[in-house]
């Protein structure tokens, strides 16, 4: 009996440490990322509403950055080769709801694999317009920002999609092909009721994006292509897959010294029930240290819409406090000038009245994990 439980317990070390062995030769070659940002802010508005009233707000949005919490992992297959994987949701933490129309995984939802020709990916990505302004545009998402002009550029995500992104020796190539570009219908930019996908029009909710750029240490310049295609029930106006609204931009930044300058240009046309709209958004900016701990990020900018008088110029300026790498203080100033009819709020998701300039300010804290 002893001899036989000897040998049962030899056989049970012998698979635990076999199992401990391929443990640790998997995690080895498998490695999975939690990390999140939390950023709000407080913001005061002039013009917010047709009487000239001021509104004050926690903004929900965004900050200086959305606010967000991720899962992205790799595992090494061997000969070069990747499995890789991001999972990232957006919240609003003025009130805990889920961003991007409610879902769990809005900004991001992908699975794909990585090699020395680039990464193929499959699922809900941000796409090449997404990506185009990265380090041209010097304030981002910020609550003052061109967001405002455009809410597309912060939400320029395709669902549904196949996409693929690669680099060599500085030339970066890029392209996503949705089969149904947004199947969210909860409103706003990024839910527009377009889900695609079915069986009696090859058009519906299409999406094609695609990016050519080129980067060294000191300066890089991208142009990027983008059309959407509608559906019946779809938000802006696009209510058939005949109906489109396309973005071709060209973006660019520079070092001098130790300040990146940044400007771009998108070119929008819109083929909706309400017509045929055509704009162009300038934007022009500087993000420059003033200490080791401080950095300003400041932003001029303007949409000119085509045979029209319903313009819009903007002004931003961000200064940062960084108590840390992870953690910094900012505050912001700003002014958008509506011309005509024009009624483009100065912070993302406000209200201002038709053809009135509004001034504001913010200051919020962003935490990164």
């Amino acid at each position: 009996m002893k001899a036989v439980n000897s040998k049962r317990l030899g056989a049970l070390l012998a698979t635990a440490l076999a199992s401990g062995l391929w443990s640790a030769a998997a995690a080895a070659q498998s490695q999975v990322t939690l990390y999140g940002i939390v950023d709000t802010a407080v913001a005061r508005t002039t013009n917010a509403d047709a009487a000239g009233n001021a509104a004050t707000r926690v903004s929900s949005l965004t900050g200086s950055v959305p606010s967000r919490i991720g899962f992205r992992g790799s595992e090494d297959l061997g000969g070069g080769l990747a499995a890789v994987f991001a999972l990232e949701g957006g919240f609003n933490p003025d009130s805990g709801t889920s961003g991007q129309g409610g879902r769990l995984f809005g900004r991001q939802a992908w699975v794909g694999l990585k090699g020395g020709w680039g990464t193929l990916q499959v699922g809900r990505i941000p796409n090449m317009t997404f990506l185009a302004a990265a380090k041209s545009d010097v304030l981002g998402p910020n609550l003052f920002s061109i967001s405002s002009i455009d809410p597309y550029l912060p939400n320029a995500r395709s669902d549904n999609a196949v996409g693929y992104l690669g680099s060599f020796q500085g030339v970066t190539l890029g392209a996503t092909y949705s089969l149904g570009r947004d199947a969210s219908s909860a409103g706003g930019p990024a839910a527009t009721n377009c889900g695609g996908e079915v069986a009696n029009d090859s058009k519906a909710c299409r999406q094609v994006t695609a990016l050519l750029g080129y980067e060294t240490r000191s300066f890089g310049v991208n142009a990027s292509y983008d059309k959407l295609q509608g559906n019946a029930g779809a938000a802006g106006g696009l209510s058939s897959s005949d109906r489109f609204d396309r973005r071709v931009t060209v973006n660019g930044w520079t070092m001098l010294g130790s300040a990146r300058l940044g400007a771009g240009v998108i070119a929008r046309k819109t083929d909706a029930v309400a017509g045929v709209t055509e704009s162009d958004l300038y934007y022009l900016g500087v993000s420059r240290p003033l200490a080791a701990r401080v950095t300003l990020d400041a932003q001029i900018a303007r949409r000119d819409v085509k045979d029209s008088g319903d313009d819009t110029n903007m002004f931003v300026a961000r200064l940062t406090y960084a108590f840390s790498p992870r953690t910094a203080a900012y505050a912001a100033l700003g002014r958008m000038d509506n011309h005509g009819a024009a009624a483009v709020a100065l912070d993302v998701g406000g209200t201002v009245a038709p053809g009135r300039a509004q001034n504001g300010v913010m200051a919020g804290l962003r935490h990164t994990f």
